[in-house]
């Protein structure tokens, strides 16, 4: 592979999925002990989440807990449970270029504004004919790193 122009500095947010975001919250929040942190809501992507957090400063990471507006539409947050995994990525039009360059299959939306506020982008599940590169059944975010996450991870030694 050609030199790779950025770096995957580390996990940003797990998201998983269930019926009753309830539930989720019971074995999170209530059971873990992780911290409340905010709400997310979109029709269009038809998710109800609640965004909790563990450890904290730059390397805090996110778990949301979706729940499906419409369990019969898609996206199916909750199909399969372990909805995806968020890494953060030092630049991240740069990864999107190179990663397209190799043959990676994005999901349809380009990079966009995500339920934290960050840019993100979703590397496919699957790949296909076109785009041969997938998440080897894994929808993977790639996430925008803001300068003091990717500053704490050079001093880390990340």
């Amino acid at each position: 592979m050609a030199h790779r122009p950025f770096t995957i500095l580390g996990i940003q947010q797990i998201a998983v999925g269930g019926l009753d975001k309830g539930a989720l919250r019971r074995l999170w929040v209530d059971t873990l002990g992780l911290q409340p942190a905010g709400t997310f809501r979109s029709e269009r992507e038809n998710v109800d989440e609640d965004i909790v957090t563990a450890g904290a400063g730059p390397f805090k990471i996110e778990v949301d807990l979706m729940q499906p507006i419409d369990p019969e539409k898609k996206p199916k947050v909750h199909d399969p449970a372990l909805n995806h995994i968020g890494l953060w990525v030092d630049d991240l039009a740069k990864a999107v270029d190179w990663l397209t360059e190799q043959g990676t299959r994005f999901t349809p939306g380009g990079i966009r504004k995500g339920a934290a506020g960050f840019d993100v982008c979703f590397i496919h599940p699957k790949g296909n004919e076109e785009s041969p590169i997938g998440g080897e059944g894994v929808l993977i975010e790639l996430v925008q790193a803001p300068p003091d996450v990717i500053a704490a991870f050079a001093r880390a030694g990340g």
